[in-house]
């Protein structure tokens, strides 16, 4: 073999040596060649590649994801008052209300917006005349101990809130209507009558019949289902502490993963109960609770912690002075009644006495339920004025007389002075001072009476023996103004308090509850307040806000028109406290 021959021989050799040898080798063997200088530079050329790598990526994540809710977190919520029936047709105390809402669900859920949405079902209908309404039950449904919802469910809850045996709050809903089930999934309720608000007593808990079929109406109160329930709602019972008397003092629950609507995100709700807002405040400041609903403005001053928020939304309920026409003459007066309106600042009230928590009002409508209300929501420039001379000056010009030595307003020998009856809740009594120190500094003979609200009822609403009823009205996310102002229910068991009685007025009340179409039911309602307003049987003071204090880490609390403060869980399967970054193509953005 000749010289150049073994050359090639070698360097061959040398070439396939080099292709064994490993990258991360080659790289040592070129960085050996390399001055130190030359090395440095590399370094640094290479960390300010890798950093831009880095930065670049961090830039396309931030670009194509979005940050989402996760499972995660707990709240622990203090309630006054014991729980004794977590059942959707028994439920009374906000205790009972706060946990059939989180345990069980109905056919439909109001959302925050009032917006009412298939909950169990998978879609509903309505028939043209309004009187026929047909559900359709998701195929997935079941109950928390694994059991398919089906139609007949329905039907056995809808039947025993119809039961009189049973003694249901909820059988005023169900009353003249006819349930039936064709097929497991399809149920069907037939009215005697349109009524627009019965889609709202579909959002009814459902019991499962399964296990409630065997308990006799004697038994039904008694039931240990109703302290550890089984619904088919965001959350299910994971434990119940209870005292020494065996009664509940917590109850632990955990998210059902079966829920027709998602799972929910929070890990955990404990809700603690207390005997007063004092020691629910006590607990709070003690960390002992994170979150109170419904709290007074009066409490909310004592509360400490930095760690905490309010919510609060416009309650659908009025507050205002219903005037008994027929049992003080006086008042039958209509100069005597616009005197007393004009009297009262009713800014200066809602300050006063809600702390700034709530809204004054012009009109039956409450706040953030209907369009028929936002013309009223600002109350007459006259309240800015000076109230007692504006009421003396209507006096004066309505006929009557003011009598210096006596200290009197007159007119046709009758004497303006009454009663103001109201009941014995702290609000209620400092609203009641107040406007009556007003209606005393315009010269009117007034006198306050405070009874325990169960004796203003039986003694006083019922029988309608008041002068002046200082009283409040829930008005609900429907606002059905039916029984508290048509003719036909100004006696018990209706709810007209202030007896008011006008043709038109009753037309349109008749008409509103019947037609399903928003738009059209609020035209006949703000009709209905225009004639309300010149015929002035009420004085409508303020609607109070619902005030929640909640943790200022938890998210997605929307609260609406709440007709009950329970109603602040119909949300809670969308409440969270943790977050994670997704990219955007695994999310739905419409939801």
């Amino acid at each position: 073999m000749d010289s150049s021959s073994s050359e090639l021989s070698d360097s061959m050799s040398k070439l396939t040596s080099i292709r064994r040898i490993s990258p991360i080798r080659r790289v040592e063997l070129l960085l050996h060649h390399f001055t130190p200088g030359e090395r440095m530079v590399l370094y640094a050329l290479s960390v300010a590649l890798a950093l831009s790598a880095l930065a670049l990526l961090a830039g396309v994540n931030a670009a194509v994801s979005v940050n989402v809710p996760t499972s995660g977190g707990s709240l622990t919520e203090g309630v006054i008052g014991p729980a004794r029936f977590v059942n959707p047709l028994l439920a009374l105390s906000d205790a009972d209300q706060d946990l059939t809402q989180l345990v069980y669900s109905g056919l439909t859920r109001p959302l925050a917006d009032g917006t009412i949405v298939p909950d169990l079902a998978e879609s509903y209908s309505i028939s043209a005349d309004g009187t026929v309404y047909t559900f359709k039950l998701r195929a997935n449904a079941k109950f928390q101990d694994g059991a398919p919802v089906t139609s007949a469910d329905v039907l056995y809850t809808i039947n025993q809130a119809q039961n009189p045996d049973i003694k249901s709050p909820r059988r005023a809903d169900w009353e003249g209507v006819a349930v039936s089930a064709p097929d497991s999934r399809t149920i069907i309720f037939k009215l005697p009558k349109a009524y627009a608000p019965f889609i709202e007593n579909t959002a009814i808990g459902i019991l499962p019949q399964h296990l409630w079929k065997d308990v006799t109406a004697e038994e039904f109160p008694f039931s240990q289902l109703n302290v550890r329930p089984i619904g088919s709602g965001p959350y299910k019972i994971a434990s119940v502490t209870t005292d020494s008397t065996g009664s509940p003092v917590r109850y632990t629950l955990v998210p059902f993963s079966g829920y027709a609507r998602g799972k929910a995100y929070l890990n955990k709700i404990t809700l603690m109960f207390y005997p007063n807002e004092q020691a629910e405040m006590t607990a709070l400041n003690g960390g002992s609770i994170d979150a109170l609903a419904g709290v007074s403005a009066d409490e909310l001053s004592s509360a400490k912690r930095s760690d905490i928020e309010t919510v609060t939304v416009p309650l659908p309920r009025i507050f205002g002075v219903f005037f008994n026409q027929n049992h003080s003459p006086a008042l039958s007066d209509a100069a005597a009644r616009a005197a007393l309106e004009a009297a009262i600042d009713k800014n200066r009230l809602v300050s006063m006495v809600l702390e700034g928590y709530g809204v004054p009002l012009s009109s039956p409508i409450p706040p953030s339920v209907s369009a028929a209300s936002a013309p009223r929501q600002n109350v007459s420039t006259a309240y800015t004025q000076d109230s007692i001379a504006l009421a003396r000056d209507t006096l004066s010009k309505g006929g009557w007389s003011f009598d210096q030595a006596s200290g009197t307003w007159t007119k046709n020998k009758q004497t303006l002075q009454f009663t103001l009856t109201t009941a014995d809740a702290p609000e209620l009594v400092k609203t009641a001072d107040a406007i009556a120190t007003a209606w005393r500094q315009a010269g009117v003979k007034v006198s306050v009476q405070v009874y325990p609200i169960a004796e203003l009822n039986e003694s006083v609403i019922r029988p309608r023996q008041y002068d002046a009823l200082l009283f409040g009205e829930v008005v609900g996310r429907s606002m059905d103004l039916f029984a508290f102002w048509h003719s036909s229910q100004r006696n018990d068991p209706g709810l007209n308090l202030a007896l008011y009685a006008n043709s038109k007025a009753d037309t349109l009340l008749s008409q509103a509850r019947a037609t399903t179409n928003t738009t059209d039911r609020d035209k006949l309602y703000s009709q209905f307040a225009d004639i309300l307003a010149k015929d002035r049987p009420a004085i409508f003071l303020y609607a109070p806000d619902f005030i929640y204090v909640v943790p200022k880490g938890l998210h997605g609390v929307t609260l609406g028109a709440l007709t009950a403060p329970a109603e602040r869980f119909l949300t809670v399967q969308s409440w969270y406290m943790d977050t994670e970054r997704v990219w955007s193509i695994f999310t739905n953005q419409t939801d």
